[in-house]
């Protein structure tokens, strides 16, 4: 098929990568003329593990293109994906300026049927919204399909090559026909197209991510709970985890969640809810609950040095709001730093991936590394934001002979308590025994 992309966006670039790589040709198309032009270099703009392979492996054969001519882009298109960005707006709703204004340029250049599917995260009655720029734009035939995506950074592409499922929101036959068509080397394991109107394939993507960000918050709470009773929340994650009517992802305990879905996605839910005249409490929790575990390990590090911190110096490793990504929106790492240094501290950091992106937030707030370890220099404490692979089985010998102190805050739970111990560390961990 002949597929076009509008944005080139985490969403858009993967998706138009990976279906590509399935035989499609695909024009990836965005106002950002610098961007366009290192993408025909073969500068792939993100930090997504298996992108760049599949990226340069479909340039090369020639059925991945990019431009910054919409026209040109849609001319050939069977179907017209919108990835474009939804930030919230100063009341926390959804600002779909970008959809609907690509949906108005879209609407004036076509000449004959097409399917448009937002693939960007909306909130309910989009599809609505965009079908009706159409109508007043253009006497063309159109579907609009809600396709929202389910990518997980640091896996998107995996996500997309092998789904757990696929949401289609649309009643058309045709359009059903044609999607069907596009997803269906993606789903040869059996895995399910499900197709469902297009409020509620809108919703269904705010409700995941809602339920998922209420899944880690509670753990959170767990956590929390278990370090003023005594217990230890790895025992109570195993003992809840094994039910099948919970499960055992999504229970690690930490400081927060962040990124760029998430917090915009329950803040949008909320938004909706409100519209709608409907007190969604629970999420209102998650999101207060959110916000001061973000901070909690400063918390710990106050409590610590008897609330004065001013003068003290501490290495953070981690910056990106998980692994195996540079993305740093929202990411706990930055509202740490962000306490530290209102109280007086200095802070070196280190992250494999997301540092050139927390310079141009931050600039020189605070010293950047070449290593983990250059990180330790000078350094009162470790505090550890981002579980890196390359955090997990650091070399605690060297530790010890850089940082001043035997003194850890670990804000997701990455050593052995045992080990801790034996090794004489201060470890103040979450929701485990303190070990001092």
């Amino acid at each position: 098929m002949k597929i076009a992309v509008v944005g080139t966006g985490y969403v858009g670039l993967v998706t138009g990568t990976c279906l590509s790589e399935t035989g499609n040709d695909v024009i990836c198309v965005d106002i950002n003329d610098a961007k366009v032009k290192k993408m025909q270099n073969g500068e792939v703009p993100i930090y997504e593990p298996g992108l760049d392979l599949l990226f340069h492996r479909n340039i090369e054969q020639g059925r991945l293109t990019f431009t910054t001519n919409l026209a040109d882009a849609i001319k050939d298109a069977q179907i017209i994906f919108m990835a474009l960005p939804t930030p919230p707006g100063g009341d926390g709703a959804a600002d779909l300026s970008y959809i609907l204004g690509a949906a108005k340029d879209i609407s004036k250049l076509i000449t004959e049927y097409k399917i448009i599917v937002n693939k960007s995260t909306v909130p309910v009655g989009t599809a609505d919204k965009v079908r009706a720029v159409f109508a007043a734009n253009t006497s063309i035939e159109v579907d609009v399909v809600s396709n929202p995506e389910f990518l997980r950074e640091g896996v998107a592409v995996d996500d997309f090559m092998k789904p757990d499922r696929v949401v289609l929101g649309t009643t058309s036959e045709r359009a059903k026909k044609l999607m069907t068509e596009l997803y269906g080397p993606y789903v040869r394991q059996g895995n399910p197209i499900l197709f469902m109107d297009e409020r509620s394939s809108e919703l269904t993507k705010y409700a995941a991510n809602s339920f998922l960000a209420t899944k880690i918050t509670f753990m959170n709470e767990i956590a929390n709970l278990c370090e003023l009773v005594g217990a230890d929340v790895d025992a109570v994650r195993k003992g809840i985890g094994s039910d099948e009517r919970i499960g055992k992802r999504f229970l690690f305990p930490g400081i927060g969640y962040g990124g760029s879905c998430f917090p915009k996605d329950v803040q949008a839910l909320v938004m909706a809810a409100d519209e709608n005249t409907y007190d969604f409490q629970i999420l209102k929790s998650v999101m207060e609950v959110n916000e001061r575990q973000k901070t909690i390990i400063v918390d710990k590090v106050l409590k610590y040095y008897k609330n004065d911190i001013q003068g003290k110096h501490f290495a953070l490793w981690g910056l990106a709001f998980k692994p195996e990504t540079d993305d740093i929106r929202e990411a706990p790492a930055l509202y740490i730093i962000d306490a530290l240094v209102k109280n007086g501290a200095t802070v070196t950091v280190f992250d494999p991936e997301g540092m050139e992106n927390v310079k141009g937030v931050i600039g020189d707030k605070v010293k950047y590394a070449q290593n983990q370890y250059e990180a330790l220099e000078g350094a009162d404490a470790l505090l550890i934001a981002t579980e890196w692979s390359v955090f997990r089985n650091p070399d605690f010998e060297k530790i010890e002979n850089i940082l001043k102190n035997k003194v850890i805050f670990d804000g997701r739970n990455l050593y052995d308590l045992q080990k801790m111990i034996d090794l004489g560390y201060y470890y103040n961990s979450i929701g485990r025994k303190l070990i001092d």
